[in-house]
């Protein structure tokens, strides 16, 4: 993030600091300290200070390749939408090859945060669904850390004191809550990719799950996503095996989005829902579900009363169009979502495969 702040903009000190040396490029704390004082004695930026410091041409020249780097960056940024920018940003800068190279658990970890983050802006990029309000068509890396940053600035302003506490199974060993919710109960996640085809791994993680739910004192919500963005492609996951091994008696459906269980047995009627939805979720054909035949069609194509296919919603019946040129607008009737099946998708930006007028 403090490389993609400095791209956008060279006098983000608190941001040149924390990327200049990292991953190592032989500027030093000395160096450092020079540029700050300088910096601070005439009253400019530390980007501005580098060229105002007499530094051993070594450490110039170091300094010339990093101003050359982010320069590319920002290029980048300036030219590019949000995802293609930040990919380009955690290459170029060696982060994403140095966190490759670390095979410690921390190490992993540390990748699949940023993998996460790059998720969440190919997601921010690949958004169709017209905003309510503000500009949902900009795209631009700028506008996705504006975006984070009005979050930020939200959280930090709150007096709330009635929060949620975020944290891994590992981290929750030892502890109770009253209220415990357990996310991503799918396939390749938990139980992890990594633990397929190895049944010691697979128990290890049937542990884990027996530490997750067990943390929990009164209420312990259970959900998964139908699909999610994982290493940059929108991928469909099945539920997760350990959801499959829990009794029915014990499961109450809440809600089209997750499950909740209870220490108690539930009415039959309750039961049987959840039932048939697991079964009828299970024995859909992954490659159906995800559209390997999957053809856009151009958007200009596209016409109110049109029957389309949507990657992330499934299928759906357009049902109005607003707008003139690249910024029409579809508001559509999805045939397969539960909750708010009406959705408005910006054509400029949505994959719709048209299926019949």
């Amino acid at each position: 993030l403090a490389y993609m702040r400095l791209a956008l903009n060279p006098s983000d000190d608190e941001a040149f600091k924390r990327v200049v040396n990292y991953p190592k490029r032989g500027i030093g704390k000395t160096t450092i300290d020079k540029i700050l004082l300088t910096a601070d004695g005439h009253g400019i930026s530390i980007w501005e200070a580098m060229a105002k410091v007499a530094l051993h041409q070594g450490t110039v020249t170091k300094l010339a390749q990093f101003k050359k780097l982010i320069h590319a960056m920002r290029q980048k940024a300036q030219t590019t939408d949000a995802y293609t920018t930040a990919v380009y940003i955690s290459k170029a800068s060696g982060v994403y090859d140095l966190l490759r190279s670390d095979s410690t658990i921390e190490g992993m970890n540390r990748l699949a945060n940023v993998n996460a983050l790059l998720d969440g802006i190919k997601e921010f990029v690949e958004d169709d669904e017209a905003a309510v309000d503000g500009d949902a068509s900009d795209k631009s890396l700028s506008a996705y850390i504006q975006n984070i940053a009005l979050l930020t600035d939200m959280d930090e302003q709150t007096e709330d004191k009635d929060f949620v506490s975020l944290m891994s199974v590992h981290a929750a060993k030892g502890l109770e809550f009253s209220s415990i919710f357990l996310v991503g109960l799918e396939e390749n996640l938990f139980p992890s990719f990594l633990a397929k085809g190895d049944p010691d791994a697979i128990e290890e993680e049937r542990r884990l799950f027996y530490v997750a739910i067990t943390r929990a004192k009164k209420h312990l919500t259970l959900s998964f996503a139908n699909s999610r963005y994982q290493y940059g492609s929108l991928r469909y996951n099945e539920i997760s095996r350990f959801l499959d091994e829990i009794p029915e008696d014990h499961l109450i459906e809440t809600a089209p989005v997750g499950f909740a269980i209870s220490g108690r047995p539930v009415p039959d009627y309750q039961s049987a829902g959840l039932a048939a939805r697991l079964k009828k979720q299970k024995s859909r054909n992954p490659k159906t579900q995800s559209y390997p035949d999957f053809e856009q069609s151009p958007s200009e194509l596209i016409q109110q009363g049109m029957r389309v296919l949507h990657q992330k919603f499934g299928p759906g019946r357009v049902t109005r169009l607003d707008g003139h040129l690249d910024n029409r607008v579809a508001t559509i009737q999805f045939e397969e979502i539960d909750v708010n099946p009406t959705r408005r998708i910006m054509l400029r930006f949505a994959k719709l495969q048209i299926l019949d007028a």
